[in-house]
């Protein structure tokens, strides 16, 4: 290699070093807060009808003179405050009148999580804790989303096993596999309730004792049941996953793929 090549080439070495050691600065600003105040969940999906928390906490073990604040994006009044060792309720706003709660054991120890009760579409929207005591304090943003979903319960009849589950928004998808991950051809009817609640109801034929698994997704969750067909009798078990997308790791993401193409293409 020339002395011009090796002066380029290692040019481009510090280039991506530079690059990266910027990228991860912009990282690490992203996702650390000069702020105490951190959330275990900072996009949680609520399921409507149900109660809900939303987590907001100091990083410390006993905290004196807790003050909290929670807030809800382009809504007039508070969603709960609590000051002074009680609540402070006279600027809450009615949407959430009787639905919120602090838990006064757990603010001793810097949690502030608020429960908010029977959840509604309403309710989706952009919160922010704002809590403060003597030894810290800070805030932290939480987008809660609305959902509505079940697990399905299973019944066999005449060699054909069929999923009902009765609450679901958005409006999902169904799909049955076997174990071997292969689409299985189902029927599926899905009727939207007068409360536009969906309600699903979907069939498969079984030739043998085998496991079934029946997937319900929609852009929010995703179920995924495992039906065991053993004689005349289903046995059944099943889990939620939640969507929980970050358009900031795809643009970084993005911003790693370019650097790195723009490095092999001056190499070339």
């Amino acid at each position: 290699m020339s002395a011009l090549g090796k002066i380029i080439f290692y040019s481009m070495i510090a280039l991506i070093i530079i690059f990266s050691a910027i990228i991860i600065l912009i990282l690490s600003l992203a996702f650390s807060s000069s702020s105490a105040v951190l959330s275990s969940n900072t996009v949680p999906i609520a399921n409507l009808g149900q109660d809900t928390l939303l987590s907001c906490y100091l990083l410390t073990q006993t905290v004196t003179k807790v003050s909290v604040t929670w807030e809800k994006k382009d809504l007039s009044g508070v969603v709960y405050k609590y000051k002074n060792g009680a609540a402070n309720l006279q600027d809450q706003n009615s949407q959430f009148k009787g639905r919120t709660q602090l838990f006064s054991e757990a603010l001793v120890t810097g949690n502030a999580s608020l429960l908010l009760r029977n959840v509604r579409q309403s309710d989706e929207g952009e919160y922010t804790c704002i809590l403060s005591s003597s030894q810290s304090g800070g805030t932290v943003n939480i987008h809660l989303r609305t959902a509505a979903f079940t697990a399905p319960t299973f019944t066999l009849s005449n060699s054909v096993l069929t999923a009902r589950a009765g609450r679901w928004f958005p409006k999902p998808n169904v799909t049955w596999l076997n174990l071997d991950d292969e689409v299985l051809q189902g029927n599926t009817t899905i009727l939207m309730s007068p409360k536009k609640i969906y309600n699903v109801w979907s069939t498969v034929p079984v030739t043998s004792t085998d496991a079934y698994i029946c997937r319900i997704e929609n852009d929010l969750v995703i179920s995924v049941s495992t039906a065991t067909v053993t004689g005349s009798a289903v046995s059944e078990e099943s889990y939620f996953t939640f969507s929980a997308a970050s358009s900031l790791l795809v643009s970084v993401h993005l911003s790693i793929t370019i650097t790195g193409v723009l490095f092999i293409y001056n190499l070339t």
